[in-house]
């Protein structure tokens, strides 16, 4: 039986990318300060996270204020970082049933129909992607998302993880929060099949902190070609890379007290 996500693996550039991002999550697990306060720094970074994720659907605002802004965005967010630990086996055996939790929590406020795919062609479009596929389109692409997500593929992680996590934004199977919903099922792939299994990488934030080449390197992917989407896994790596960066942060932070 072939293997897409292999394939992927293998394109230009990935196998670099994704031995870099495994060696600074190999270099941030060794620090003392997880030692003891494992918990307490993935905390910080799912809030990180929650905050660069709205900032990339438009809702920007400071880390210290974040909990009290009532903004719909910004409150999907959190909410979605907060249930993500609850969340992880039920991703490798019933993704169709995550993706509808976290749309359900994501998009409070934004849409009537919470949880279910949208029946209509309308998706917005903050990336400047292009127009979404239609709703058949869209459910017959998620299916095949839900097919790799349980496929038991041999290629690490991180490119699992990047499939996932452009596939969701390019077909925007909800019509609405689908950036949030997207970015936080990259997070859970990365948790649950092995590479960050402590969430410790903000990579939401990596993906902000890269600005412009987020929404190029999506364009990339979607134009189907092999450097295109290697473009976009390299990208996700770099995303990683810069979300342990915070990690660290956090580390040093509280190791000064």
């Amino acid at each position: 039986m072939s293997d897409p996500l292999a394939v992927i693996a293998e394109m230009p550039g990935v196998p670099e990318a994704v031995t870099e991002a495994r060696k600074a999550v190999d270099r941030l697990y060794g620090h003392r300060v997880l030692r003891r306060k494992s918990p307490q720094v993935s905390a910080q970074s799912a809030l990180h996270g929650a905050r660069a994720s709205a900032a990339l659907d438009g809702v920007d605002v400071p880390l210290e204020v974040i909990p009290e802004v009532t903004d719909p965005v910004v409150q999907g967010a959190l909410r979605v970082s907060a249930e993500l630990g609850r969340l992880g086996p039920t991703w490798r055996t019933a993704p169709r049933q995550v993706l509808a939790r976290l749309h359900t929590l994501a998009a409070v406020g934004l849409a009537g129909d919470l949880g279910r795919p949208r029946d209509s062609a309308d998706a917005p479009d903050p990336l400047g992607l292009g127009a979404a596929p239609g709703p058949e389109e869209a459910v017959a692409r998620m299916d095949g998302l839900v097919g790799l997500v349980t496929g038991g593929s041999k290629a690490p992680a991180l490119v699992l993880a990047a499939i996932v996590h452009a596939e969701l934004a390019a077909v925007r199977p909800f019509g609405s929060a689908d950036g949030v919903v997207a970015r936080a099922a990259e997070r859970l792939t990365l948790t649950e099949f092995g590479l960050d299994p402590k969430s410790l990488s903000a990579v939401e934030l990596g993906h902000l902190e890269l600005g412009p080449a987020y929404g190029e390197s999506l364009r990339a992917y979607l134009t189907g070609t092999a450097d295109g989407v290697a473009t976009w896994v390299r990208h996700c790596a770099e995303a990683v890379v810069l979300g342990i960066r915070e990690a660290t942060a956090i580390c040093e932070a509280m190791q000064r007290g």
